[in-house]
């Protein structure tokens, strides 16, 4: 049964690689912080050979590892999700998606409001979502301004109560955004609508009516190629809106982990019923979003162990001679005083093929797509090398 299935665990990385002073990330290691830190419990992921990675506290390196293990370094100029999953994808940027920690400069706030027909905007700074809307919200409503946010990723937000800028209008103006303004040397990675209800100070934000206008990739990916040679493609988490939707015949967001990982399990059993090739390509978002960005070790190492609780019934549903690949897009140390992304190696393990292998230290993302490309026997054409069979190793 042709079923290949990634997992990203989004943020967790499994140490600094030797350019991570460049992002000032030296001293990053998400993965073996959170160990050191809390205690952490993840029989399954240990049984994979998750600690035959990298040294872990409470995560023996096993002698028989049910799946192959290595890890692998990103080339891109970015440690961001967007770089991360396209590179995943084959897709290696040069440059990095640009980003506004000040704001956005006065041309772009200018052009937003010429555009849109709007008097103006409140916030326009670095800020958590739910905080700025808890500041602002009340202004907002009597004002019937726009929030206008961004985070340290690449990516232009705008928050309006529905009762204040109706959803129509939110998604209006966003694309005029990301259409018009956000374009050559502003081209962030996505402009984001952030629809949110409530009264002053029980605000609370519309997840389901968010919505992510994704810049288009410059290349086809890796799933782009396995949809034209008739291979099913399934998007599951936030996948679909990084690459605005390009290659994918299915996209289901999720609002959680436990969303993300009940979705893929329902994906894997209906695939296999319909015997049809099939790649699925899930994003566990909350250990990024939720602790990582926050700060939140304890958060982070439950989420963990919440997933390896999942694990047995997941590797029950890899049919025989499929794969799944578990991996991430970049780091998200809780432990650092930084909040942003870390530049770090990022793991992998592979099951499925017998398992035991040292894949070693992989030159780039791009082998995952690959090996993707590989499995399936599809024509790509990438820097990347498939560590799908004996004799691929890495460094």
């Amino acid at each position: 049964m042709s079923i290949f299935v990634t997992i990203v665990l989004d943020g967790v990385g499994i140490g600094a690689q030797p350019d991570s002073g460049d992002f000032g990330d030296a001293d990053s290691h998400t993965l073996a912080h959170i160990c050191e830190t809390v205690p952490v419990r993840l029989p399954h992921l240990t049984e994979l050979g998750l600690g035959c990675i990298a040294p872990l506290k409470g995560v023996p390196a096993v002698p028989n590892p049910r799946a192959d293990f290595g890890k692998m370094k990103e080339v891109s100029a970015g440690k961001d999700s967007t770089t991360g999953h396209w590179e995943l994808s084959g897709i290696v940027l040069k440059r990095p998606f640009p980003t506004y920690p000040d704001g956005f400069p006065p041309e772009i706030v200018e052009a937003f409001l010429a555009g849109t027909g709007h008097r103006g905007v409140l916030g326009n700074k670095t800020a958590s979502g739910t905080e700025i809307i808890a500041e602002l919200g009340e202004e907002h409503q009597r004002t019937g301004l726009p929030i206008v946010y961004t985070s340290v990723d690449s990516v232009f937000q705008v928050a309006a109560h529905v009762d204040t800028i109706p959803l129509d209008e939110l998604y209006r103006i966003c694309q005029f955004a990301r259409d018009e303004i956000f374009t050559g040397d502003h081209a962030v990675g996505r402009v984001i609508a952030r629809p949110f209800t409530g009264t002053p100070g029980s605000y609370r934000r519309l997840s389901d009516q968010r919505k992510d206008f994704s810049l288009r990739p410059p290349a086809q990916p890796v799933q782009g190629a396995l949809q034209e040679k008739q291979v099913q493609t399934i998007a599951i988490g936030k996948i679909g809106e990084l690459f605005g939707g390009v290659g994918f015949d299915r996209s289901f967001k999720t609002r959680s982990n436990l969303q993300g990982i009940n979705c893929t399990l329902e994906q894997m059993k209906s695939s296999a019923a319909e015997g049809r090739p099939t790649f699925i390509w899930t994003n566990l978002v909350d250990f990024d979003q939720e602790y990582g960005h926050r700060n939140d070790p304890e958060g982070f190492a439950r989420a963990l162990e919440e997933f390896d609780r999942a694990l047995p019934e997941l590797l029950a549903l890899v049919p025989e001679g499929g794969r799944l690949v578990l991996t991430a897009d970049h780091g998200n140390d809780p432990i650092t005083p930084s909040t942003d992304h870390s530049r770090e190696y990022v793991p992998l393990l592979v099951y499925g093929g017998g398992g035991g292998r040292n894949l070693g230290t992989r030159d780039s993302f791009t082998d995952h797509a690959a090996t993707v490309a590989d499995f399936f026997d599809v024509a790509f054409d990438c820097s990347g090398r498939s560590f799908l069979h004996p004799g691929t190793s890495g460094q």
